[in-house]
């Protein structure tokens, strides 16, 4: 979810005993939303992240980041250094219970004067902002994006201009009017649902929010609002009190809430979210630290797929392309189905040389070919001479049987370049790091898909990256490939002879390993490590998967096959149904 305003509360209440009378020793700005204040307290350097991101806006210590500058620094960074920076952080406070954080330094100017100037920083979605405003004149100094009147009518944010808040949306903080009768008096003139009352109506609170709000009080977050009785209004109004009570006396408990069988983080609170209790709860020390969890976490996976999706694109477009000539060549292997047809009508016309005359144009003889011998009616140029008609049969059924062929060998060949571009779309897919998609930009580059010059010097020399590894619940340990280097280096070199390897029949997919042989392993192990082919291949929603399994012996790579292309000889195969619950809990 999006920082609310009550994750902003606790957000500004642990800023404020971590930052206040710090030193600002240095600002950076690796983005040009993003700045980082580096400041010096009496105990501890720290350094604050404040993002204004349109898609992922938020503020939190980080004393890991580790973002590199750019080589020109922007105006907001350098006016930034020229009016804050060496200055002193006198306070930090939210502005009611929105999402505006404002925090006040005090620092000299030219004239060793002491000026307080704020660092308003609003956290709002694509309006999101970072704003230095002068305290005394409420001017604003420069902002990390500025709005000229063209973009917005409502509000300017450029230099020289007022500041002024975002429009109010008119509604209560619960910290400070927080009432019984007002809750009923909301509750009976509404139209919407409890839950959607409670944020509808109270500022910082989020649909998350109040939907914990009604969990806590066993109400259904569905019920019409007008629809509530007296005992149930006042136990929503007890579980919203308690909550806002411990804001108050700043009890928080920060946590994330993970989704361990997607592998997901799901939410983050600055309270524990118990309406999650069929997920897994994760607490943390301070909110910053779980802001920063969650943000880092969702931060690398959009940063993968921006760097795969060019690439997804590409192979995507070539399969594409490859189905389409596959397609044209099967239709070419229909149209090659009639060349017995014109064998036949030259060895009938061969037989009867003797009737043919130039200037015929068809001939009706006996089909020696039919059981019944019944007559046939055979078309003739009647510009060609008897022997030319006769050849010309032949030559057409001659050249249908090459091209026949000849469309044999391509389309073989069509076929096992798309079983290739589908197992590298399916490994792009499962990429979860920067090495693992350079390790397939490789292999591409090899093959000649890409262009060697894309890659980068620290690229061409990339180790193998390590395959997946499991657990089988009596113990035996299974290892899978994520990508065709993977795949060849475990098979090929990681495995032993008598090893159990397992692939899915004729669908994209991992390439397993059971460090087991066929006479030690249990039917569960085999099942739970079938069941790891089946979720790591094209298949993995699919119910009923065949997966084929031999002893790893049985295994052999063609000479001159592709990447993680291999044939298996003498092997069984098994039926399962992925279950992605299973395949976590079966993770090393």
């Amino acid at each position: 979810m999006a920082l609310d305003g009550l994750t902003i509360y606790s957000i500004v209440k642990e800023l404020s005993a971590l930052l206040i009378n710090s030193k600002i020793d240095k600002i950076s700005q690796a983005e040009n939303d993003e700045i980082l204040i580096t400041t010096r307290g009496e105990h501890k350097t720290q350094k604050l992240l404040i993002s204004a991101s349109s898609s992922s806006p938020r503020i939190y210590i980080d004393n890991d980041y580790k973002k590199e500058n750019p080589l020109k620094a922007p105006m907001f960074l350098m006016i930034l250094r020229k009016y804050i920076q060496g200055g002193r952080i006198k306070s930090i406070s939210q502005m009611g219970m929105d999402r505006i954080i404002i925090m006040d330094i005090e620092s000299l100017d030219d004239f060793k004067i002491p000026k307080m100037r704020s660092l308003v920083i609003e956290i709002m979605g694509r309006h999101s902002n970072i704003m230095l405003v002068d305290k005394e004149t409420n001017l604003i100094l420069d902002s990390a994006k500025r709005i000229p009147i063209t973009i917005s009518s409502v509000r300017e944010v450029l230099p020289g201009k007022e500041y002024a808040t975002a429009p109010s949306q008119n509604k209560i903080n619960p910290i400070d009017e927080l009432n019984l009768e007002k809750l009923r008096e909301i509750f009976s003139s509404s139209s919407f649902s409890v839950f959607k009352t409670i944020y509808m109506n109270y500022d910082g609170i989020s649909p998350v929010i109040a939907k914990e709000i009604c969990y806590r009080a066993s109400i259904d977050t569905d019920i019409m609002s007008r629809d509530l009785g007296t005992f149930e209004t006042e136990r929503l109004f007890n579980s919203f009190e308690r909550l806002i009570n411990q804001l108050k006396n700043e009890i928080f408990y920060p946590c994330i809430v993970v989704d361990k069988v997607l592998d997901k983080l799901i939410d983050f609170s600055a309270v524990s979210l118990t309406m999650y209790e069929f997920l897994t709860i994760e607490h943390y020390d301070s909110i910053s630290e779980a802001t920063k969890t969650f943000f880092s976490s969702r931060d690398s996976k959009e940063r993968m797929s921006q760097k795969n999706s060019s690439l997804r694109k590409l192979m995507q477009t070539k399969a594409d392309r490859l189905k389409n000539k596959l397609s044209k060549q099967l239709d070419e292997v229909a149209e090659t189905s009639d060349m017995e047809n014109y064998k036949q009508n030259a060895d009938i016309l061969s037989a009867n040389m003797h009737l043919l005359k130039r200037g015929m144009k068809d001939i009706t003889v006996q089909n020696f070919y039919s059981e019944n011998e019944e007559e046939i009616t055979i078309v003739l140029d009647d510009n060609k001479t008897p022997s030319q008609n006769v050849q010309h049969y032949y030559k057409k059924y001659n050249k249908l049987k090459t091209r026949a062929l000849e469309l044999k060998v391509q389309i073989e060949s069509a076929k096992e370049e798309l079983d290739y571009l589908e197992n590298i779309l399916l490994s792009i897919q499962e990429a979860d790091t920067v090495n693992e998609l350079e390790e397939i930009k490789i292999e591409l580059a090899n093959e000649g898909y890409i262009k060697t010059k894309s890659l980068t010097k620290k690229s061409k020399v990339i180790q193998i990256s390590e395959p997946m590894c499991f657990k089988a619940t009596d113990g035996t340990i299974i290892y899978a490939g994520k990508n065709n280097r993977q795949n060849d280096n475990l098979t090929l070199k990681v495995a032993s002879s008598d090893d159990i390897w397992l692939h899915t029949k004729n669908i994209p997919g991992s390439h397993v390993i059971i460090k087991s042989t066929l006479d030690q392993v249990s039917e569960d192990t085999l099942k739970e490590a079938a069941m790891i082919s089946a979720y790591y291949s094209k298949a993995r929603f699919s119910s009923g998967v065949p997966v084929n399994y031999a002893p790893r012996k049985n295994v052999r790579k063609p000479s001159g096959a592709k990447p993680g292309m291999v044939v298996i000889d003498h092997y069984s195969t098994l039926y399962v149904t992925p279950n992605e619950e299973t395949i976590v809990k079966l993770r090393c």
